[in-house]
Parts: structure tokens; C-alpha cells; sequence
């Protein structure tokens, strides 16, 4: 086994010194590599450099765990999706505190834990962007990983700038101790900021092949994919930075998303003929044609655990004499399951769905509710086995964050010991996939309605809708055996540009649901103060930790600055608007 010495960043970005040990290829190292102090010419080596790119994508998945997550579910309690879950309030309570928009303080070490974890995931692919920067020319594949690499910087900067939006870019490879000090969270706008982001997705797009023997490497349309979804966000600006309100849409910025999703960048990927296969763990379902880029995880690799996903430790439900210890966290809301309610038409309930709950007897649903939501009466993950009810099985804080368990991040119960892992949470080895196709689709739907082009927006939504009305695999005897009315249907007729964007933000929450998103897709699109506080009032008679919930606008759309961060970065980070 060899160890190599890597930055990585603290409390203000203050350059100190970790030892990482590369797991990953830890065999192969030992070969090519000898032990000890490293020479100059050993570390240019293609063969150690080639390694220095694998830790670099395994800190995605060593940097996170349960309590900050790179999925961000922990942060997406903040939306009209979920409940945070556990057994009380108390139970996590600064995640309590992002739930009801109050009490939110730069000292609360989830805002601290989470900034962390992603600049450290910074410093890995910085080392290894400065290693490949520094190979000697018998690297044939210099290029391409120097595309890998900046794919991985611009995602970790979007994610950080999705929660924080002022941020610290680091965008240089081999910053002195005193350049880590000089560092400012304003150095760009807002806009700017969006555009380095695009600027190393560019890059990557024009050195990346269209296929990757291994999976988890990014591809040109993964590229493509990741792109369109920087110029979306890039797209609805905010160009006063004393307020997070949306002052315009910009046409360029849509026009890329609309490039960027152009269906030729996309061959060999499409939709999965049920949308459930996104989210089954065997290996047969991962890397499937829906999936653009996916964090890959893994069991049987040779080490205890294998490479296992922790991000979803706290999500398991807790059912007795199986998954005891399940922290039953991430709960999806009642209003999610109202929003999967359908008419008479077989379409969403556009502007009523608020107004009444779901009931399972005599309402209409679209089938993504059943592979979304788990609910009392129906059997957890499929299988009748683990029967759904109201008690404490399925509900840890006695009902009051309901009953419902999500579905996507769980698996089977009888799946324990191959899928689904006990370490010191509760863990699985199902890829986590971060950029899929029907999200293009909805991406493309979204500019083109901007645009006014309704008639091509709602095409590509009907394709999402006529593969949810056929995503019936795991539940097709539902209707009989449990007496659910699947009813889901496509739009027909024109719609106006108003019309149309209202269509497509709703088929986003339902097609996306649970995977983190619908926070994000509020605050981009400037509802995020309107939509939660009507979430807020609908929901005090179901869930009463909302009593004294208010979102209060250019405050809570993005997270303050962490205390820590602010008071070592010698004055050169400004707080967000609202968070002084």
C-alpha cells in the first residue's frame, strides 16, 4: 500500500496537509511503484499519474457521508418534497432548521460539514489536475483525463455554489499557502461565476470521447448533459447581488441549453422503458441507457464494506426484526403524493392538487407515485413480504412525519447481506445517478418554453409522460390487488408560454421527485418564497412542525456562509443577502 500527501481545505480555505491512501489501486501501485518517498520522475509517470486521477474520483465517494451527502438529500428537506424525517425535531435539528426556514445559523456545523467535504473533493482533483499538467508526453491519454478532471472540479463548484451561491472558485492547480488566503467569494458576479463553471465543462466537451470503458467516466454527452444544466441555472439571472430575486431570463443562455440537448449528442442513451430501472441495484440495471454519468459504488471489491453508498445511511425505514437501526429520514411529504394526483383527463391537477389529499380509493394516480412514495397498505419495495402500515416500523417519530418512505434510495429487505449493507449505517451499493436522460428532456422542454416554443416543449414532456404511463413492471397488480387507479396521460391541444412553463415545472417535481432537486428548481426559477410558504400554511394541519415555518425571501434561498469559513478568510469573503 502506498500513501501520497494531498492539500486539502479547511476553515478559510487554509492549505494543510492529509494523508489519503489509494484504496482504489492499491495493487496495481504496488507493482509500478515502489514504497516510500516518491522521486519527481516517478510521480510523472503516466502510471502514478493515471492513479492520481482515480483518487481523484473516489473522494466522491470517500469525502461524503450520512450527514452531507453529495446527493444533497439533506439539504432538499428544504422543499415541498420531503419531511427531514428521524424520530423528533430534535433529531437532527439543524436539518430541522433548513425543513422550516428558521433558526438557520452560519455556526451550525452541517453548513460547515458539507462546504468541507466538497473543497476537499477540490484539492483531490486539483492534485491530480496539476499532476496530469506536469506528465511527461508519453501520457497518450493526457488530454482526455484533463477533460475527466475539470468535469469533476465543475461539478463539485456547482454543487457549492447550488447550496452557497457565493462562492470561492479554486481554479488553479498549484496555489501557494499565501494564494489559498487571497482567495475572495467575490471575485466573480454571480453570472461569471455560472460561466467559469461552463468554462472547464467546455473544455471537457471538447476533449472527451463519446464512449468510456469504464462506466463512472464521464463522456461527451455526459459533458453535453452537465452543461445544459450550468446554462439552465446561468439562464435565470440574478444580477443584483443584494437579492437572490430572478431579474431576467437570458435568450443566449437558453439557446445553450438548447444546443447542449440537441438529441445528436445523445446516441446510444434514451429513456428506460420503466422508470423504475434507474433505481434497482443489481448490476444488470446500472449504467443503463438512461444513465448519463452515475456515481459508482460498489460491493465484493476486496475490503470489508466494498466502495458502499453512506450517503443514504439515515434514509432506511426501520423495520422491526429486519433493517433495526433504519433512521427513517427523507420522508417524502403528503403534498408530494397530492401532486401525483390525476383528473379525469389522466393530467396532473395543476392548480388543486393542494386542496385535497390523495386517496387511494377513488382517486386517479400516475404510476411514478407507487415507484416513488411507499405508503401504508401497499408492500415496501415491492414485496409483500414488508407490508406497510402505521406503526413504528414505518414511522419512527409515531406519525408525526407520516408514514410514507421513499423508494428510490431504498432496496429490498431481502436483498440484506448482497445490496443492502450494515456497516456502521445502513448502506447499498446502488449507483447514484447524477445527470439522466429524461432530465435532458426536461432541460430542452424548459428552454424551448421560454423560448415560446410550446408545440416542441410539450412533445418532449409527452415523452416523459408515456413512459411513466407504462413504468407498471413492479406494480401492475396494483389496480386489482390493492384497488390503486393508475391513470396517466399525455397533453394534447396548445397551450401558451404561461401554460407551458406551469406544465413542465410540474412534470419536473414528478419525474425528478426525491432526487433532490425541487429545492434547487424553485430557487433558480424565482417560486421558491411563493411555492414554500403555501406549502407551509397547507401543510400545518398534516405535519405541526410547520406551525411557525415562513421562508423569508432573499434569505433562504441559499445557505450562509459557514462561520468558520468567514472568520479565516481574512475579510475576503462577503456573507449572503439576509445572513449577516
Amino acid at each position: 500500500m502506498i500513501t501520497k500527501i494531498y492539500k486539502f481545505f479547511v476553515a478559510g480555505l487554509v492549505c494543510c496537509s492529509i494523508t489519503a491512501t489509494l484504496t482504489s489501486c492499491s495493487d496495481f501501485l504496488e507493482e509500478q511503484v515502489p514504497q516510500g518517498t516518491l522521486s519527481d520522475e516517478q510521480v510523472n509517470t503516466p502510471a502514478y499519474v493515471d492513479n492520481q486521477v482515480t483518487s481523484a474520483y473516489a473522494v466522491f465517494v470517500t469525502a461524503e457521508d450520512i450527514n452531507a451527502s453529495f446527493s444533497l438529500w439533506n439539504y432538499d428537506v428544504r422543499s415541498d418534497d420531503a419531511y427531514k424525517g428521524g424520530s423528533t425535531t430534535n433529531d437532527g435539528d439543524v436539518f430541522h432548521q433548513l425543513e422550516v426556514s428558521q433558526g438557520i445559523l452560519s455556526t451550525s456545523w452541517n453548513l460547515n460539514d458539507i462546504w468541507v467535504r466538497l473543497y476537499n473533493a477540490l484539492s483531490r482533483v486539483n492534485a491530480a489536475i496539476h499532476a496530469v499538467e506536469n506528465c511527461d508526453d508519453s501520457f497518450q491519454l493526457k488530454q482526455q483525463r484533463m477533460g475527466e478532471l475539470r468535469f469533476l472540479r465543475a461539478y463539485a463548484h456547482f454543487q457549492l455554489k447550488r447550496l452557497f451561491k457565493k462562492i470561492p472558485f479554486v481554479l488553479s492547480s498549484d496555489l501557494s499557502y499565501d494564494d489559498y488566503g487571497n482567495i475572495s467569494n467575490t471575485e466573480f458576479t454571480n453570472d461569471e461565476g455560472w460561466a467559469k463553471i461552463a468554462e472547464d465543462l467546455e473544455f471537457a466537451f471538447s476533449v472527451l470521447p463519446e464512449t468510456q470503458a469504464d462506466k463512472g467516466r464521464p463522456t461527451r454527452a455526459a459533458c453535453a448533459a452537465f452543461l445544459a444544466k450550468v446554462y439552465l441555472y446561468k439562464a435565470y439571472r440574478q444580477d443584483n447581488e443584494n437579492t437572490n430575486e430572478v431579474t431576467s431570463i437570458n435568450e443566449a443562455d437558453l439557446q445553450k441549453v438548447v444546443d447542449y440537448t440537441d438529441p445528436k449528442l445523445y446516441a446510444g442513451y434514451g429513456l428506460e422503458s420503466d422508470i423504475h430501472n434507474n433505481f434497482r441495484p443489481e448490476e444488470q440495471f446500472e449504467n443503463g441507457c438512461e444513465s448519463l454519468w452515475a456515481i459508482q459504488y460498489s460491493r465484493n471489491d476486496g475490503t470489508k464494506y466494498g466502495n458502499l453508498n453512506l450517503g443514504y445511511g439515515l434514509i432506511c425505514p426501520n423495520i422491526v426484526n429486519v433493517t433495526d437501526g433504519g433512521c427513517d429520514f427523507y420522508k417524502p411529504s403528503q403534498n408530494l403524493v397530492n401532486a401525483f394526483r390525476t383528473g379525469d383527463d389522466g393530467l396532473p391537477l395543476l392548480d388543486t392538487y393542494n386542496n385535497k389529499d390523495y386517496d387511494q380509493a377513488t382517486d386517479n394516480a400516475d404510476p411514478r407515485l407507487f415507484l416513488t412514495v411507499g405508503m401504508p397498505g401497499l408492500p415496501y419495495m415491492f414485496n409483500t413480504k414488508y407490508m406497510m402500515d402505521r406503526s413504528s416500523s414505518w414511522s419512527r417519530s409515531g406519525g408525526l412525519y407520516g408514514y410514507n418512505v421513499t423508494l428510490k434510495q431504498n432496496v429490498d429487505p431481502d436483498l440484506l447481506g448482497s445490496y443492502l449493507i450494515k456497516s456502521s449505517f445502513w448502506a447499498t451499493s446502488m449507483n447514484r445517478i447524477v445527470l439522466r436522460y429524461a432530465d435532458v428532456l426536461l432541460m430542452r422542454a424548459e428552454a424551448l418554453a421560454q423560448q415560446n416554443k410550446t408545440a416542441e416543449a410539450i412533445a418532449l414532456v409527452n415523452q416523459i409522460r408515456s413512459r411513466a404511463a407504462t413504468s407498471t413492471q413492479m406494480i401492475s397488480n396494483y389496480p386489482s390487488r390493492y384497488g390503486v387507479k393508475l391513470y396517466c396521460k399525455n397533453y394534447t391541444g396548445s397551450y401558451s408560454k404561461e401554460q407551458t412553463m406551469k406544465i413542465v415545472k410540474m412534470e419536473r417535481r414528478l419525474e425528478l421527485a426525491m432526487e433532490s432537486e425541487r429545492f434547487l428548481d424553485l430557487v433558480r426559477w424565482g417560486d421558491a418564497a411563493r411555492v414554500l410558504n403555501d406549502y407551509y400554511a397547507t401543510e400545518k394541519s398534516k405535519c405541526n412542525i410547520y406551525e411557525e415555518a415562513r421562508f423569508t425571501a432573499n434569505k433562504n434561498e441559499y445557505l450562509p456562509l459557514p462561520y468558520q469559513q468567514v472568520a479565516a478568510a481574512n475579510g475576503k469573503y462577503k456573507q449572503n443577502c439576509g445572513n449577516w
